[in-house]
């Protein structure tokens, strides 16, 4: 499965937080006919909308491009394996921001 879990596949977790915005009605009246149309509620419409994007720019935020000196250098790097460390270990067990 892709880091974004299907609508259907996602747990449902307890609403811990609210969030409230003030927005035209238009802009309410267009989300509200998007969600309509995917069977989702307001809430649902725009909380996987917000997901979705949250995780689209901080994806954006790991690629970068690099001159062919530097990826070939890069490129070297990633050949030679690194020794195990407590900094290494550490940032394995970490979960992705969007999980």
């Amino acid at each position: 499965m892709t880091a974004l879990k299907s609508h259907s596949a996602q747990k449902r977790e307890p609403a811990i937080t609210s969030i409230t915005m003030r927005i035209p009605s238009s802009t309410r009246d267009l989300i509200d006919s998007a969600a309509a149309s995917l069977g989702k509620t307001r809430t649902e419409f725009m909380l996987d909308s917000a997901r979705r994007q949250a995780v689209d720019v901080l994806l954006d935020r790991r690629v970068f491009n690099l001159d062919e000196a530097a990826s070939e250098a890069f490129a070297q790097l990633l050949a030679e394996p690194v020794a195990p460390n407590h900094a290494l270990r550490k940032l394995m067990r970490q979960d992705a921001p969007w999980q």
